[in-house]
């Protein structure tokens, strides 16, 4: 009604008003009807410079079939991929390793780095993936490609400015660093990329939790954070000792008989005895109590309860870890399993 008064009856009398009057005098509803009475989109196109694709490929003729011969196409591939980024002040810190074979079969996998890769750094990791692609080590639940690579493709998928190196007080990088990096580096091409692993502290109630084990050169996160509280999680220190698998044991009291843990946490007895199966003899792998001798228990403390995933009966546990002191002073982390109602060494303190 208000475009009528004023004498616009028609659309094109509408669209031939300029589009700032248009917004200063009716808002940006009738700026909206103003670009659509010009016949234009309901908002402008965002111009804006589309990022650079970085990503390097070389096509195999004849397809690969050994780890060596696409290794070799794939250092090249590195150096070239690193001198784009350099060129712009970027490194890469994951990196894309993809192929195709000659029956059209896509593999592809995502490589990490904890610092920046650099082009030797690339090309392990390719020729690691490579070998599990064409050497079969490439885990359960990867296929083997059933014929030759045919294409070998580089992608950068994270980068990040080039701050470069920190160089050493009397200049250079450290050494020694240097020295481990590369003997870690050659075991790992040896061994495979998962045989050199370091530890990051981890969330955790138990010993063996509070640790992830990360292979070398990958991004040191840990599975479960370590900041949220942990109720019932086991006081510092902790054991220096910590068994990948526990390992049965048998606690008694002063009258050799077994002692246990209730429902409400509460030791039946007073721990007297520790005894260790599996053959953790007192000359073997840890110095623990032996099967036949075991060891008399002087002191002990706890228990520390742990009342896991009580809402899963599938996933749910109730443990009750103690520490236990032999005559020696040494003390162990003792772990009883109210479920299966037996006792179990974690660690040994030293």
């Amino acid at each position: 009604g208000l475009l009528v008064r004023l004498g616009l009856r028609t659309l094109g009398a509408f669209a031939a008003l300029p589009a700032p009057d248009v917004l200063a005098r009716f808002g940006p509803d009738a700026a909206l009807a103003h670009r659509l009475a010009r016949g234009l989109d309901e908002r402008p196109l965002q111009v804006r410079v589309p990022p650079p694709d970085f990503a390097v490929q070389v096509e195999l003729d004849p397809p690969a079939t050994r780890v060596d011969t696409a290794a070799f196409a794939a250092k090249s591939l590195a150096d070239d991929l690193y001198r784009r980024l350099a060129r712009l002040g970027l490194a890469c810190t994951r990196i894309a390793v993809e192929a195709e074979t000659e029956h059209g079969e896509c593999l592809s996998r995502l490589w990490r780095h904890e610092g920046t890769l650099t082009p030797a750094a690339m090309s392990e990791r390719v020729r690691w993936q490579l070998d599990g692609w064409l050497g079969g080590t490439a885990g359960a639940g990867v296929p083997m490609p059933t014929a030759g690579l045919s294409l070998l493709r580089l992608v950068p998928d994270q980068v990040v400015p080039d701050a470069g190196r920190q160089a050493g007080f009397w200049g250079g990088a450290d050494e020694a660093a240097a020295r481990a990096a590369r003997a870690t580096a050659r075991v790992q091409g040896m061994l495979g990329p998962e045989a050199v692993v370091t530890a990051v502290r981890s969330g955790g109630r138990g010993p063996a939790e509070q640790v992830t084990m990360v292979a070398w050169g990958d991004v040191r996160e840990p599975s479960r954070s370590p900041g949220p509280p942990w109720p019932g999680r086991l006081p510092p220190p902790a054991p220096a000792t910590v068994f990948a698998e526990p390992r049965p044991a048998e606690v008694v009291d002063a009258g050799g008989r077994p002692v246990g843990v209730t429902g409400r946490f509460i030791v039946t007895e007073a721990p007297a005895h520790l005894s260790v199966g599996g053959g953790d003899g007192s000359g073997g792998d840890g110095g623990g109590p032996g099967r036949r001798g075991g060891a008399d228990v002087v002191a002990w403390a706890g228990p520390w309860p742990v009342d896991e995933r009580w809402w899963d009966p599938e996933s749910a546990r109730q443990l009750a870890r103690m520490q236990l002191v032999d005559a020696t002073g040494r003390a162990y982390l003792v772990c009883f399993d109210l479920a299966a109602q037996r006792w179990l060494l974690e660690g040994i303190y030293d």
